[in-house]
C-alpha cells in the first residue's frame, strides 16, 4: 500500500474514514495497519470486509488504541463491515431488521454521544451476468437504512451515513456516464434514490466543499484505468442537517494504493461529540 501524498489532519480535528478495502486479509498485506497508524483517525469505517471475526488479521488486531467491531456475512468471504473507533461506542448496532439484509452482514450504526454514525456496504445491484437482478434488493435496503437514520436525525442526532454505497449520483461523478445508463451503480432508479436521500436534506460532504469533476474513489481493476483516472465516485458520507456545521473538510484520498476502492472522510469539529451544544 502506497500514498504519494498523506492528507494529515491538524491537530484540533476528530478525522472520520471510510474505505472499502475488498478483503481485510489482502489489504493487510499491502500495508492497511500500516495505513491506519499513520492515519491518526478518530473513527474508521471499513467495508467489504470479507473475513468472520475470527479471521481479523493479528496486524490489524494489534491496533490497541482502536476498539474493533466486525460484522460478517452468512456466505463465507463475501460482503462484511468493521468499525475501528478510539472512543468506545455508547451503543451499537448491526440489523435493519429483516433477515434477508441482516445474514448480508452490511451495516454497523454507532453512537458517540450525540454523533451517530451508520457504516453501511451498500449492495451492488448488478446480479447474475450482470442483468441488474438485484436491483430491487439493493433498493429496498437503501429504504430501509433511509427509514433507520431517519430516526436518529429527528431524535435530533448528529448523523453521518458513510460507506461504499454503490451508485454513482451524478453524471460529474463517474468519467463515461454516457457508456453506463444501462449499467447498475448509474441507472436511473438508483441515481433517483440517492435524490430522495437529497432531496430529504441529507448532504453529500463531499460535494459540500469540492464542486468540480474528476474526483473518483473507485476504478476497475484493468491495467491502466486508475493510472488514467477512469473511475467512479461511489463512496459517500453523507451528513445530516445537524452534523453539517461541525464538518470542517472533507476529502478523498485516490493516491492511497491497496483496494480497488480508495479512502474518502471528514474531519469533524470534536463539538459534534458533545452531548449538549456549548
Amino acid at each position: 500500500m502506497t500514498a504519494r501524498k498523506q492528507n494529515r489532519p491538524s491537530t484540533d480535528v476528530s478525522r472520520v474514514y471510510s474505505w472499502n478495502v475488498n478483503g481485510i486479509r489482502a489489504a493487510t498485506k499491502k500495508g492497511l495497519d500500516q495505513w491506519i497508524r499513520k492515519s491518526n483517525a478518530e473513527i474508521i469505517g471499513l467495508q467489504e470486509v470479507r473475513a468472520d471475526p475470527t479471521a481479523i488479521p493479528e496486524e490489524i488486531l494489534a491496533l490497541d488504541e482502536y476498539q474493533q467491531h466486525y460484522v460478517a456475512a452468512e456466505k463465507k468471504g463475501y460482503s462484511g463491515v468493521g468499525l475501528l473507533s478510539r472512543r468506545k461506542p455508547d451503543r451499537l448496532d448491526t440489523t435493519l431488521g429483516e433477515e434477508r439484509f441482516d445474514s448480508e452482514g452490511r451495516l454497523q450504526v454507532a453512537r458517540f454521544g450525540r454523533l451517530i454514525i451508520a457504516n453501511g456496504y451498500f449492495p451492488n445491484g448488478s446480479g447474475k451476468n450482470r442483468s441488474n437482478d438485484r436491483v430491487p434488493y439493493k433498493l429496498d435496503w437503501y429504504r430501509a437504512l433511509f427509514d433507520r437514520v431517519e430516526k436518529w436525525r429527528r431524535g435530533g442526532y448528529r448523523v453521518l451515513v458513510m460507506g461504499d454505497f454503490n451508485t454513482a449520483h451524478k453524471d460529474i461523478d463517474l468519467a463515461r456516464p454516457k457508456d453506463n445508463r444501462k449499467t447498475s451503480g448509474f441507472l436511473p432508479v438508483e441515481c433517483e434514490e440517492l435524490d430522495r436521500w437529497i432531496e430529504a436534506g441529507w448532504v453529500d460532504s463531499f460535494r459540500a466543499f469540492e464542486p468540480g469533476p474528476g474526483h473518483y474513489s473507485w476504478w476497475s481493476q484493468r491495467f491502466g484505468v486508475r493510472a488514467k483516472n477512469i473511475g467512479w465516485r461511489i463512496d459517500y458520507i453523507l451528513a445530516s442537517p445537524s452534523a453539517l456545521p461541525f464538518i470542517k473538510h472533507a476529502f478523498i484520498e485516490p493516491d492511497t494504493m491497496g483496494s480497488d476502492h480508495c479512502p474518502i472522510g471528514v474531519d469533524l469539529d470534536p463539538g459534534i461529540f458533545a452531548r449538549q451544544s456549548a
